[in-house]
């Protein structure tokens, strides 16, 4: 069975859904019924696409489940937190004298094993964590409890493009790091230190290929039973705190 989207972040009708935005409320998620092009719904696309909002069209059955009042053909989902930009982020380290510290999540989709990420990551002291802005998690209630509270105080950073963020990263002396079975080399014998990006992929096949050839380098976690792997917020917390030993956080 199916979870159901939870309904405490939810925001339904064109109307009240632009005036979220417009307002400054961050929308983790807007979808809109296929082949619906009235005048507001027009309106409404306009909106997101000035804000940055990812827009999903969906058939209108999919939006019933979600709701059985009167959507108008669209359902919003509020994130809990504000998103921050990757750039500010990184130059205002650097400002600093510190060095960037960040974790990418590539479609991490369950809320609790992003909560988890979340939480392992602000201990071991990550600036932010990056997000795609389809195909992950919902930055939602549900995460924020998960998290503990974390993610109050980590920055949270959403690309439209994960290749393009990724080679962002490197241009800007950040390296990155994919923490990945696919590799002969332990993440303990890899180089942690100075700026530093490690990727995690999704549950279900890892990190994808394209990001895998842009990583500057990889390391899997050795492991010593019968099971082939771990789940993703147990190996998050192992490579960010095998970070922390290498850097003397």
């Amino acid at each position: 069975m199916k979870k159901s989207l939870p309904k405490d972040n939810m925001v339904f009708g064109t109307r009240a859904i632009m005036e979220s935005i417009n307002a400054g409320k961050e929308v983790d998620r807007l979808f809109i019924q296929k082949q619906l092009h009235n005048p507001l719904i027009k309106e409404l696309i306009e909106t997101a696409k000035s804000f940055g909002v990812p827009v999903s069209y969906v058939p209108i059955d999919k939006l019933n489940r979600i709701t059985k009042k009167n959507h108008q053909g669209a359902i919003a989902f509020i994130s809990a937190v504000q998103y921050a930009s990757l750039d500010n982020i990184i130059s205002e380290t650097y400002q600093k004298g510190a060095e960037p510290f960040l974790l990418l999540l590539d479609r991490v989709t369950d809320i609790r094993n992003f909560g988890a990420i979340a939480r392992s990551a602000e201990c071991a002291g990550v600036q932010a964590l990056i997000i795609p802005s389809r195909g992950g998690g919902a930055v939602n209630s549900d995460a924020m409890k998960t998290s503990a509270g974390a993610l109050n105080y980590i920055s949270i950073c959403r690309s439209n493009n994960l290749k393009e963020t990724i080679q962002y990263l490197k241009s800007s002396g950040v390296s990155v790091i994919g923490c990945t079975e696919k590799t002969d080399d332990h993440i303990h014998d890899i180089d942690l230190t100075g700026p530093l990006c490690i990727i995690m992929g999704s549950e279900e096949n890892g990190i994808s290929a394209e990001y895998l050839k842009l990583c500057d380098n990889k390391g899997k976690i050795p492991m010593k039973g019968k099971v082939e792997s771990l789940n993703v917020s147990v190996s998050a917390g192992i490579a960010l705190f095998e970070a922390v030993r290498q850097r003397g956080l």
